[in-house]
Parts: C-alpha cells; sequence; structure tokens
C-alpha cells in the first residue's frame, strides 16, 4: 500500500468475553477506544500502527486495518465494489509475495456459504490486478501472506486488509500441545483478570502444556509476545518498510525487565510437564518458571500472597461429570488448607461442579472457551483471621493499577 501514514479505522478481533481486557490493552499501548463489541473492539491508526499492535497485543486475534465500505444487495454489488479498489497499489502481482487469500463474515440474505464470498471478491480482486498490471497473484486459504477480510452484513461490505495474517494466538512456542490447552490468548486474558501484577508468585496446578505459566512468564517480564512469531500480513503488503518494522521490534525489546516472581507449574502428569517446560523453552521463559510433577494438592504454594489459578476439567463429554464432584471438593480443600493469603481462581465452564468446591466466591468473570460459556471464578483465601476488607480492597486497586503501568512501559 503506497501510503502507511493514513490513518483509518482498526478492528482487533477476539473470542467472546474478551474485550474488556483487550480494550485496556490497546489504551495502555496509546491508542483510543472507539468502540467494544461481543468480540473486538475498534480503534484507529495508520498502517503502520498495525505492526506494534501486532506485536505487543496479548488477548488479540486478527488486527484488520480498514481499506473501504461501500453498499452490496447483491455478489454482482460485491464484485463492483471490490473491482473498483486499486489493488495494484496495495498487492504484489509477481515474485515471493504474490499470494492473496480471502476470508470473510457474512451475515445478508441473498447469501448462504461464506466460500461463495470468498471466492467471487478474490476473482474481483485478481480480475483488477490483471487489468491494471498484466499479471495476478496466486491466491488460497493459506494465511501466510497477504490477506483480504470481508465484512458483509445487510447490505453494508467493510473491507479489511488482516495484517495479523494467521491469528495472534498462534504465538509459535506451543509445539507440544495436549488435549484440550487452553488458548494463548485466553490464558493472556485470565491472567489479566485476576489483577495478578507480575510481580509476586503465581501458582498453576494442573498446568497441562503451560500455557498459563507461559503467559504469566512473558506478561512478568514484559515480553512482547509477537516477538516470537517472524512472520505477519502486513509484511506482504506493498510499502512494507523492514527498517521500520526492526525499529517496532528494536522498540518491543526495550520493554523487557527482571522480575523476581516466582511462577510455579506442576502437574501430576510428567509428560504434560515435559511437554510444558518444551514450550517453556522456544518460548524463552523455562528459566523463570518453577516446574515439577506432583499431584495438584502437592503444589508448593509460596507463604507470600500471589495468585492461584487452576484450569480443571469441566466434563465437556457427556458421563464425565460424576467422576469430577471429588476433584471440585478437592480443590476446595488445597485453597483452604494450602492457600491461604492469596487469591485463588478457578476456570471453568461447569456451574454445577463449583458448588462443590464449597468456598464463597467473590467475583465471577464471563470468558468463552470456543462456544463454551465459562466462569473465572474467584476466591479470597485469609489467612488466620479475616483482613480488614478496607484494607484489602485498597491493595486490589494498587494490584490493577500495576497491571495497567506494566502494559504502559
Amino acid at each position: 500500500m503506497k501510503d502507511w501514514t493514513q490513518k483509518r479505522k482498526i478492528l482487533i478481533t477476539c473470542p467472546k468475553g474478551i474485550p474488556p481486557w483487550l480494550a485496556r490493552e490497546v489504551r495502555a499501548l496509546g491508542f483510543p477506544v472507539l468502540a467494544e463489541g461481543e468480540a473486538a473492539v475498534e480503534t484507529e491508526g495508520t498502517l503502520a500502527d498495525t505492526m506494534p499492535l501486532n506485536l505487543r497485543l496479548r488477548t488479540g486475534h486478527r488486527v484488520l486495518y480498514l481499506v473501504a465500505a461501500f453498499p452490496a444487495e447483491n455478489p454482482a454489488g460485491l464484485y463492483r465494489g471490490l473491482r473498483d479498489i486499486p489493488w495494484e497499489e496495495i498487492l504484489h502481482e509477481s515474485g515471493e509475495h504474490a499470494y492473496l487469500c480471502v476470508t470473510s463474515t457474512v451475515d445478508t440474505p441473498s447469501i448462504n456459504d461464506a466460500r461463495f464470498v470468498n471466492l467471487k471478491a478474490k476473482d474481483a480482486i485478481v480480475d483488477r490486478m490483471q487489468e491494471k498490471c498484466g499479471l495476478r497473484p496466486d491466491s488460497g486459504s493459506d494465511r501466510d501472506r497477504a490477506v483480504v477480510h470481508v465484512f458483509w452484513r445487510g447490505s453494508r461490505v467493510a473491507l479489511y486488509l488482516d495484517t495479523s495474517g494467521e491469528p495472534l494466538s498462534r504465538r509459535g512456542y506451543r509445539k507440544i500441545p495436549l488435549a484440550a490447552p487452553m488458548q494463548e490468548t485466553l490464558a493472556a486474558a485470565v491472567i489479566l483478570a485476576t489483577g495478578w501484577n507480575g510481580r509476586r508468585c503465581f501458582v498453576n496446578p494442573m498446568c497441562g502444556s503451560g500455557t498459563l505459566a507461559i503467559e504469566a512468564a512473558l506478561f512478568a517480564l514484559g515480553k512482547a509476545p509477537g516477538l516470537l512469531r517472524s512472520n505477519y500480513g502486513f509484511i506482504h503488503l506493498r510499502g512494507f518498510d523492514p527498517a521500520a518494522w526492526r525499529v517496532v521490534r528494536a522498540a518491543a525489546h526495550k520493554t523487557e525487565k527482571e522480575t523476581a516472581a516466582r511462577i510455579i507449574a506442576t502437574d501430576i502428569d510428567p509428560k504434560a510437564v515435559a511437554a510444558a517446560r518444551q514450550n517453556a523453552l522456544t518460548a524463552g521463559v523455562e528459566g523463570r518458571i518453577e516446574f515439577s510433577v506432583c499431584p495438584f494438592t502437592e503444589t508448593p504454594v509460596p507463604e507470600r500472597s500471589g495468585v492461584v489459578v487452576l484450569n480443571p476439567p469441566y466434563g465437556e463429554r457427556t458421563g464425565e461429570v460424576p467422576s469430577l464432584i471429588s476433584l471440585y471438593r478437592e480443590i476446595g480443600d488445597f485453597f483452604k488448607k494450602r492457600c491461604g493469603g492469596h487469591r485463588g481462581y478457578i476456570f471453568t465452564g461447569n456451574a454445577a461442579l463449583v458448588k462443590q468446591v464449597g468456598l464463597r466466591t467473590k467475583r465471577r468473570i464471563p470468558f468463552y472457551n470456543g462456544e463454551i460459556e465459562c466462569r473465572l471464578l474467584e476466591y479470597e483465601l485469609y489467612e488466620g483471621s479475616r483482613r480488614d476488607e478496607k484494607e484489602h480492597g485498597g491493595a486490589k486497586v494498587q494490584a490493577l493499577s500495576e497491571v495497567v503501568k506494566v502494559f504502559a512501559e
């Protein structure tokens, strides 16, 4: 694209339930929040601004830069609107970057198959390129180069450049996933929702492949999660400046810092701990996480205050729930006996099982794991006599302000 300095609307998508935390990140990075949707946050900036957004956002999935908006009542109107856009100034017609992927979100009466929209949009783009350049880029479903996203609702089309390419949740460190792993962006949002400041201890029993612990380490160290990736959609657009990209990456490296926070991750399965350790090594944070193999009830919990986060199974499959009742009771006992002075959290998609914990929840924060409606449940785990509520509330506000400060640095 010829002009990377033109300010336009930018739509950042995310899973449902995450927009409040994504909006906080966007503001901390110095961008305005124009709107919050069910699964997206709208801001504004230049195409060049999408580089730090892709690099530093922890809870966003795709950074979409608005190219044009136009009316379309039917596929012919979509084709005409797309054909009028100067794609020869945006995309490469030859060379290693000459590849196009079209994705779409469609909610219009004249269409019942988004794949047809993708094909129609692709035809309009490459036909324009053929007419203006004499060549046309290859196209397909791979998102490893230029990606165009069509958002068509009713009679209105908004056309975006997907500057992320592959979703930002694919950090690149989870080389050894296990069954039903928590997505990286969801894990980051859960950590933000706890108000953890990255300085006190973070304890993650039942760590599985280590996603929560690794995201906590990246956060505590101020490491931009996007530094683990080398490829983004914006790299394959006309006008991309490699020197400017190097400057953005160098600036992200400068936010990194030392931390004394203890991050503890355990699992009863040796294979899970081995996988988590390897994933942490790939992420460059293995030295910051204390891994061990043990039942969750034997997880070492430091005496000073911090947060303890568990993501236990919650019976997605038929017949699993009865066998999990005792597990949730044991979690309640673990909180009461081993975690005094900390804040305990359970991420689950089963409200019935939560009743077995036997503790009163202070907060129930809604999230979604895919299409499953979940809750992050907070428990205040007092040590000795109950602390003065006013004093504890003040500490919570201070912790929240420290989180915002970390993102702003």
